[in-house]
């Protein structure tokens, strides 16, 4: 969420960001303004009527002691006036209060001066390349022919127990799926990342204090009994560790890693591109979040970009590193850094990590602060980045690893698998 003092301060500027975003900002920055404007008014008003009160009141006592009754009474009057007045000024500034807040989560994050122009994914910027494509012959099989072929993922039978986009894995696919996320568990602690085991139930202010809410609940599982949400990433309960705490500036950087299954509704997603592990309704997803000092927060960001490029790397997948444009980025982030994998037998990038700085963004929604040196207090900065999302990173594993006696393990993962190929 956007602070009230850079709106107060640069209501142009927010502006003028946003439209990088594509995102028509200035109704709301000037509704937010109005009411702002309106609550400091009734708050001086109020301030003024409460001081009105003590002075009569203390009058009252003087005019009784000189036997003045009839004054005396025509002052608690007026008292018994202000009061009223002093309750409807507090209903009124709560008022506004309340519709500045309506209108403040509306506005995304600002993007930052390095995001590029652009409306759409074709837009990106690609910011470097790594891996080889290796020639796999004619028409490779695509994942979902591999996983039937070795009887390792079954779609047919997710449809059975639950629905389109909730695979059951048996055998070796369970296996390597363990294995991936033991390795990019153990890979992300050993970078100094202490792991985390959050809850996959979150409540509404921990989807509301990372920016899910109120923005994404369409795309969110809800369990409307107990008003829960299923995780749609571990960003969300991580971080939200981390809600209404002030840190110390000796407590940065902090730096965390999750495993957790997540879930998404990717309501409207249908087509050829969604095939498979391509798109799930339920995944697994290993997070690193990363709290840190504003004046750090972009040497954080380029330090989480190459721990991601060095655990994509040493899969030996083809990769890509893309920057987003503002058409592109999500409502909460200020940069982000997508990492994409390529699919020799789909003949597509797959993506299979987004790495964000949001600044102080979810920490104005957090009330997550930290006191300098001086002893005041500021807002934190928050990043977060996928380390890795398994469906598209095993979607490639299969494809690009592919021979005529089977799937090719990489070396990085087999003390995990205890296998070194799918056959």
């Amino acid at each position: 969420m956007l602070t009230l003092k850079l709106l107060r301060e640069n209501p142009q500027f927010v502006v003028e960001r946003l439209a990088v975003k594509h995102f028509d900002a200035k109704e709301i920055v000037d509704g937010i303004l109005e009411q702002d404007k309106l609550r400091r008014a009734y708050q001086t008003e109020l301030d003024k009527c409460l001081a009105d009160q003590k002075l009569k009141a203390k009058e009252i006592g003087g005019l009784m002691k000189e036997g003045k009754r009839d004054e005396a009474e025509a002052a608690k009057a007026a008292v018994a006036q202000m009061k009223e007045r002093s309750k409807e000024l507090e209903q009124l500034m709560a008022d506004s209060e309340a519709k500045q807040n309506d209108l403040l989560v509306l506005l995304p994050n600002l993007p930052c001066a390095d995001v590029p122009e652009g409306k759409t994914a074709e837009d990106n910027v690609v910011v470097r390349t790594g891996g080889k494509v290796e020639d796999l012959g004619e028409n490779p099989l695509p994942h979902w022919e591999i996983a039937k072929k070795y009887d390792i993922i079954d779609f047919d039978l997710g449809v059975k127990l639950t629905g389109a986009g909730f695979p059951v894995y048996k055998g070796k696919g369970a296996k390597i799926q363990r294995a991936l996320i033991q390795y990019f568990l153990d890979y992300n602690t050993k970078a100094g990342h202490m792991e985390i085991e959050p809850p996959i139930l979150v409540n509404e202010a921990s989807g509301f204090g990372t920016g899910q809410l109120p923005d994404k609940e369409g795309q969110m599982y809800h369990a409307q009994l107990d008003n829960y949400y299923l995780v749609p990433t571990a960003e969300v309960p991580v971080t939200n560790i981390y809600r209404d705490v002030i840190l110390a500036e000796s407590d940065f950087p902090v730096m965390l890693t999750a495993y957790t299954p997540c879930f998404r509704r990717e309501a409207g997603s249908y087509g050829k591109d969604v095939r498979g592990l391509n798109r799930l309704h339920q995944f697994d997803k290993v997070e690193i979040v990363r709290l840190s000092h504003p004046d750090h927060s972009y040497e954080a960001l380029d330090e989480m970009v190459k721990h991601v490029e060095g655990l994509v790397s040493s899969l030996g997948l083809p990769y890509r590193i893309l920057r987003l444009c503002g058409g592109d980025m999500s409502f909460t982030s200020a940069i982000t850094y997508d990492f994409e994998v390529y699919s020799e037998a789909q003949g597509r990038w797959l993506e299979v990590s987004s790495v964000s700085n949001f600044e102080s963004f979810q920490a104005n929604r957090l009330k997550l602060r930290y006191k300098d040196a001086n002893g005041k207090t500021n807002l934190a900065h928050t990043l977060n980045g996928s380390s890795l999302a398994l469906p598209r990173i095993l979607a490639a594993l299969l494809e690009n690893n592919q021979t005529p006696d089977g799937v090719k393990i990489p070396e990085v993962l087999r003390p995990y698998t205890g296998f070194d190929m799918i056959d």
